[in-house]
């Protein structure tokens, strides 16, 4: 039984921005419907499973977004076909769809998530490999599970902070999901994901962190005003282009936190706390290095 969760110092009274710059609450109701919608009509549609077309998904994904009032912006592209580990930095419960959104892949999430109402039964028909972050002693089997996911062809994503940071600045990625990666012999696609305002500066109004209520992060959201959200496809790291899952965590870490290639990458401090999270509704998807 592992006694010990990371946790960002992020909290939302330190961290999350607030603003008069809000939209007009009709607006920001249309937007939840909206969202909500969406949410039922992927659990209408996902026993269809793999016939849906993947372009399909990923419009989806985008309108989930867009419907909570939040542009898209991505750049670059991930292999549309093969075994691959999608990694990317954690901000927002928004991380979820945006990543589903540059390829679809099986979610690496916590077990509470299957209580979520209408996204914890569109996850588990979506096929997320459900994990319990709080035995150790299961996390062998753990990657095992993702490792013959990634050799049997399909793509998995996995957020390795293994807490949500408020984008201001982020924890190292922790490595047992990379192993997987190596294992099986498959690329590492590293995402960098960013919100910010209209006129570019850093926004935290999509962050989900510290004992934020989920609920109350979405109003945040549908409430924002101009807020767009930036994915960048990283160029992909193949399965030979490191030795072990340290470097191979390490270089996936630079390319989503633009360090350059080479430098030292920074340990950003991360706190310890007891198994009992606090927020059991925010989606941790890792826990061990």
């Amino acid at each position: 039984m592992s006694v010990w969760l990371p946790s960002a110092p992020c909290t939302p009274g330190a961290c999350v921005e607030t603003t008069a710059r809000v939209t007009a609450v009709p607006r920001a109701v249309l937007r939840l419907t909206g969202v909500v919608v969406l949410l039922l009509a992927g659990i209408a549609l996902s026993p269809l499973g793999g016939r849906i077309p993947a372009p399909a998904v990923r419009r989806w994904c985008r309108w989930i977004v867009r419907a909570a009032g939040v542009r898209v912006r991505i750049t670059g592209t991930a292999p549309s076909t093969g075994g691959l580990l999608l990694v990317a930095n954690h901000i927002s419960w928004l991380d979820i769809p945006l990543l589903a959104a540059v390829r679809p892949a099986r979610m690496l999430a916590k077990s509470e998530i299957r209580h979520w109402p209408l996204a914890g039964a569109l996850a588990a028909r979506g096929g997320a490999l459900f994990i319990d972050r709080d035995r150790l002693r299961a996390l062998p089997g753990t990657v095992a599970r993702l490792a013959e996911a990634l050799r049997a062809g399909q793509a998995v994503a996995v957020f390795p902070e293994g807490s949500t940071w408020c984008g201001r600045s982020g924890g190292r990625f922790r490595r047992a999901a990379f192993q997987a990666a190596l294992d099986a012999s498959v690329p590492v696609q590293p995402v960098r994901i960013r919100y910010r305002h209209a006129g570019g500066a850093l926004s935290t109004a999509p962050a989900f962190v510290g004992d934020d209520p989920l609920m109350a992060s979405v109003w945040r959201v549908v409430t924002a005003r101009e807020v767009v959200a930036e994915v960048r496809v990283c160029r992909p790291l193949g399965p030979g282009d490191h030795a072990d899952r340290r470097t191979l965590a390490d270089a996936a870490h630079r390319l989503t936190q633009d360090v350059p290639s080479g430098a030292e990458v920074r340990k950003l401090p991360v706190s310890r706390r007891p198994a009992t999270d606090p927020n059991p509704t925010r989606p941790h998807l890792e826990h061990a290095g």
